[in-house]
């Protein structure tokens, strides 16, 4: 079996990039070792920036986004009992979109079968080989090899992609807390996103739908999922959010729920001989930023442009040039996320000293239109591109 591009992966970044490729009449096969319901039920993020919209609208796959995104404007910082609107777009001139990455998924993997493309669930990549270049694969209990002219490495952090790339260099940071995230059916109690800093914790009140509503609360990394019925939940989502002018939460029957521990990583380089990273493979946020999903669009947008040079002109410029024009908008992003999570988390090793700058630097946003243009400009995301 033969393929130009060979993509390990069957997330929003492998199927993007698949769907990319099919547009400017390059082949591609893509391998995911989930099978395909799993692969659209699994929650992940919920916030896209304009740039990663305008890369789904362009693409031909924005239809449903357009028709069932939310568009926001702003969003709201609490603490001390009060909210504070950050304007993103009257600060940026852009906006930012809900919509759920399980969403994105059904749409790309929808897209992919109605064109004709090769998705292949349920095969387990076993090796890779990136000077030959192939992959040899599992599925349905025999082995079989596919070759290829180039390997795409989508296939997350805990995938078989990255372990592929001799003399890399890994940073990362391990944070001392953890994200309890829920999804309950009951419509939300805000129209923008709530990011609410309190002594006992973070709380994120975001949004999936007009009649479900996604939340999370800063909890230990060692939490015990078992410790937190409904009603703790919600009683402890309360204190959190609560202000002095009343505000109250809506409350529903909760159909989801996990704990998602924090950490900062970034693997260089992203290429190595005819195997590239992109999304999670190579770099993992912490979600406070909203920056995981836009990076990896940011990623394969950059691979499928390299990649239509090559077949179009046989450059390899840009396929040269990938690896560090990714990493310049991975560290910003990578800062941007460090330090909105370090401005809105309760760390639990933190002096009265360290919770007092913490709190200057939160009125410090919220009152300067500087620091506040600073927040909106990252939170919308950079503008893609070298």
């Amino acid at each position: 079996m033969r393929t130009q591009v060979a993509i390990i992966g069957g997330g929003p970044a492998g199927l993007l990039l698949s769907h990319l490729l099919h547009r400017q009449g390059i082949e591609s096969v893509v391998l995911e070792s989930r099978d395909r319901a799993y692969v659209e039920q699994r929650q992940r993020a919920g916030m896209l920036e304009q740039g990663t919209t305008d890369v789904l609208r362009d693409g031909g796959v924005g239809e449903r986004l357009d028709r069932e995104g939310l568009v926001h404007h702003g969003l709201e910082l609490r603490f001390g009992g009060a909210g504070h609107r950050v304007a993103l777009t009257e600060l940026t001139g852009r906006t930012v979109t809900v919509y759920a990455q399980t969403e994105i998924v059904k749409d790309l993997v929808a897209r992919r079968l109605e064109d004709g493309g090769d998705v292949r669930f349920e095969a387990k990549v076993v090796a890779i080989d990136a000077a030959a270049p192939s992959v040899t694969y599992e599925q349905g209990g025999k082995t079989y090899t596919l070759e290829c002219d180039y390997i795409a490495g989508c296939d997350g952090f805990h995938g078989v992609s990255r372990p592929a790339v001799p003399d890399m260099r890994t940073f990362s940071r391990e944070y001392p807390f953890a994200w309890l995230g829920v999804l309950a059916d009951v419509p939300p109690s805000t129209d923008e996103l709530i990011y609410a800093h309190h002594e006992r914790g973070f709380a994120l009140h975001s949004l999936r739908s007009p009649k479900v509503s996604r939340l999370y609360l800063q909890v230990a990394p060692d939490e015990d999922l078992a410790a937190w019925p409904d009603e703790r939940i919600w009683s402890e989502l309360a204190a959190r959010f609560a202000t002095d002018d009343g505000w109250e939460l809506r409350e529903g029957p909760i159909t989801d729920r996990s704990i998602t521990p924090m950490r900062s990583f970034v693997a260089e380089p992203m290429r190595h001989d005819r195997l590239f990273l992109a999304g999670d493979a190579a770099h993992i946020v912490p979600p406070t930023g909203a920056k995981g999903l836009n990076l990896a669009v940011s990623d394969v947008t950059l691979l499928a442009e390299a990649l239509t040079e090559r077949y179009a002109s046989g450059s390899e410029t840009l396929l040269d040039g990938y690896s560090a024009s990714c990493l310049r908008r991975v560290w910003r992003a990578e800062h941007f996320s460090y330090w909105m999570t370090t401005l809105l988390h309760a760390d639990p090793q933190a002096d009265e000293f360290a919770r007092r700058l913490q709190r200057s630097h939160l009125d410090y946003v919220v009152s300067s239109p500087a620091a506040a243009a600073s927040l909106a400009e990252n939170y919308v995301g950079l503008p893609l591109g070298r």
